[in-house]
């Protein structure tokens, strides 16, 4: 039997930022209803209260002030490498899935030049210059993105081996005025994949993807703060939360069973699935929709590992950090044994979705 190329995992890695921000920290914030630019009547205790609820996120973790996007995905892919065992100079390629650059903490600047990519080969001191860089920006989905143009790379034999970093720092275009901003939280995860020839199926089998960019492009984009008296022009993330909420719901089941039914499995052979953090109800929901289709009613306890209570919305970094932690045996009660299937999925942006079906070996 001729043998197959399939992308395996060898390695993750992570960074979580040293800032702790607890749920009570937002009790002094002003914040503003957006249908009217004007200050809540509900007390701060109740929105942060309801927020809590909803989204069951008690603490999130910021960078620090000296710390930079791409300094926290370096620091996230030398872990991936020592947990390779490799050194990053053998590296062929380096993918790296955020949506803001590097922003400055005293401004919501964007900063993309140099590429991220190409700041994390320089901060790695990679001296091979066939090592090539580029950027994905996807929305949340920026790591399941990069892991998908990586298994081309690989499938393609156009490269062995590589990094795909998923980090962001939504705190710095957060608007303090805007209740989202509870949301979202800083920090990276990164995998190291390499090309496997295999008679087994092993590594990533079969993925999914959609972008209803019409008519869902406008449900996350740039606006002016909540608060018309807000000193600056600075511009900040806006999200339309319950669209976005609908449009998860809607279309994020399908895709899975898509990426399952290209893999020839059924949802029962799934040991984990681990999906983008970005609101628990949401998630839970989404999963639920997921069962539906296949008629099935019991969801296995477990199933769903989820860092969002801790870690909050990092947005590109949930999945692959959340996938390092599962991976080391650093959550309670969760692990991945070989030969387990997982499915790897993403939603964001308003619009885009991928789900990855993978065999841990």
């Amino acid at each position: 039997m001729t043998k197959k190329i399939y992308t395996k995992i060898i390695g993750t890695g992570r960074c979580i930022p040293p800032k702790v921000v607890k749920n009570e920290y937002f009790l002094d914030y002003e914040f503003y209803d957006p249908s009217t630019r004007k200050p809540f009547e509900k007390s701060n205790e109740e929105i942060v209260t309801k927020f809590q609820e909803i989204t069951n996120i008690v603490e999130r973790c910021w960078a620090g002030d000296d710390q930079m996007n791409s300094d926290l995905a370096t620091i996230a892919v030398k872990d991936a490498c020592d947990s390779a065992g490799i050194d990053p100079e053998t590296l062929d390629f380096i993918i790296f899935g955020h949506n803001f650059g590097d922003v400055h903490p005293d401004q919501t600047c964007v900063d993309t030049l140099p590429g991220l990519a190409n700041r994390v080969k320089r901060n790695l001191d990679i001296k091979n210059p066939a090592c090539i860089c580029h950027d994905v920006i996807s929305g949340c989905p920026g790591w399941t993105q990069g892991m998908i143009v990586a298994d081309a790379y690989i499938r393609s034999e156009t490269f062995k081996r590589g990094v795909v970093i998923g980090s962001d720092t939504l705190s710095r275009v957060s608007d303090p005025h805007d209740r989202d901003s509870m949301i979202f939280s800083d920090g990276a995860g990164a995998t190291i994949v390499e090309a496997v020839a295999s008679d087994e199926p092993v590594g990533i089998l079969a993925h999914s993807s959609r972008s209803d960019c019409n008519p869902y492009a406008n449900l996350l984009t740039f606006g002016k703060s909540l608060n018309p008296d807000f000193e600056g022009e600075d511009l900040y993330i806006k999200m339309a939360g319950h669209r976005l909420y609908v449009y998860a719901l809607s279309h994020v089941p399908g895709v899975v069973k898509d990426s399952l039914d290209k893999a020839g499995l059924h949802l029962k052979d799934v040991k984990k699935v681990l999906i983008h953090q970005a609101n628990e109800k949401m998630d839970e929901a989404i999963l639920k929709g997921v069962f539906k289709l296949y008629k099935e009613k019991e969801i296995p306890a477990g199933i769903m590992p989820m860092s969002i209570e801790k870690l909050g919305n990092s947005s590109t970094a949930t999945v692959p950090t959340l996938l390092d932690i599962v991976a080391k045996g650093d959550m309670e009660g969760q692990q991945i044994n070989k030969g387990d299937y997982i499915v790897l999925c993403s939603v964001g942006a308003g619009m885009n979705i991928n789900s990855i079906v993978y065999k841990w070996d």
